[in-house]
């Protein structure tokens, strides 16, 4: 653990293979976006179990919490079930390289955020880099959308991308003085519940679409909230959200050469030059942060 605390790079590149495969396992998946999030957070909550009330250190500080960490986790929660149901519909209605692209524009709002709410401070190198990568994004996103009418779906992934940076501003916050366990396990276990409302509020049941949304549900919340965000939410720790953020681009261009293979969404020359950008800023923005260390 030693080692990884001294390179927590390994755990950004864990997270973002984690997270590229969500889109992937969502196309799979025959229920509605509600309930495919639901099983994803139940499944996550059911999992984590286990690990949080087996270890005393972990068990005392959950229960220990102050009612101020709860509600910011819960408001985190809430943020999260908004973004994982705005973005699983949003792959309804565009494609994989279409709709990463544009929910990993959350480091744009990340940044504002940051800046406007925490103080922070961005250099003009580091905003070059950003724009580098929100460039390389909207290419794929152009590109992808050429002769369809992907409108609808682009804006869904937009809104999830600005439910995502709010939900990782406050993780940022909470981390100072929270564990990555608890803070992860509070805000899944009220993201489970805000998911689990919205589909009664739907009047859609969980149980009435076969066995693809539990299976999706789970492989999701292995490979992508558990090897995914809860490893983003540990990098917080080491790292400012706006890289955390910034790290999250390389997952389109990953996404979308697993779609391409099992799709057959062959990439065009636009795609692979916004894939060049993306990898090419992400790749100086950490530089740059890891120089100002």
């Amino acid at each position: 653990m030693k080692f990884i605390e001294k390179n927590p790079i390994i755990m950004i590149i864990i997270g973002v293979l984690g997270i590229s495969l969500s889109s992937i396992f969502v196309k799979y998946s025959t229920a509605p976006s509600s309930v495919t999030a639901a099983y994803r957070l139940l499944w996550t909550v059911v999992l984590m179990s286990p690990v949080v009330f087996s270890k005393k250190d972990v068990k005392d500080e959950l229960f220990r919490a102050k009612g101020k960490t709860v509600a910011l986790c819960a408001l985190s929660g809430l943020f999260l079930a908004i973004h994982f149901v705005l973005w699983f519909e949003s792959l309804s209605h565009t494609s994989v390289a279409s709709s990463t692209s544009i929910v990993c524009t959350e480091v744009i709002w990340v940044s504002l955020g940051y800046c406007l709410f925490m103080k922070g401070a961005l250099s003009k190198k580091a905003m070059l880099c950003i724009g580098i990568t929100f460039t390389g994004s909207i290419l794929i996103a152009y590109s992808d959308s050429l002769g369809s009418n992907h409108l609808y779906g682009d804006i869904l992934a937009l809104l999830a991308a600005i439910a995502v940076a709010i939900y990782m501003l406050i993780g940022r916050r909470v981390r100072k003085t929270t564990s990555t366990t608890v803070y992860t396990y509070i805000v899944y276990f009220a993201c489970a519940v805000v998911l689990v409302i919205m589909c009664m509020l739907q009047k859609v049941s969980l149980f009435s679409y076969g066995i693809s949304a539990p299976v999706v549900g789970f492989l999701l919340a292995v490979f992508s909230t558990i090897l995914g965000h809860s490893i983003f939410s540990w990098c917080l720790k080491y790292f400012s959200p706006s890289f955390v953020s910034a790290s999250k681009l390389c997952e389109p261009v990953i996404s979308a050469f697993i779609a391409m293979l099992l799709f057959n969404e062959i990439p065009t020359f636009i795609q692979v030059t916004g894939a060049v950008l993306i990898l090419g800023g992400n790749f100086l923005y950490s530089k740059i942060e890891k120089a100002s260390e």
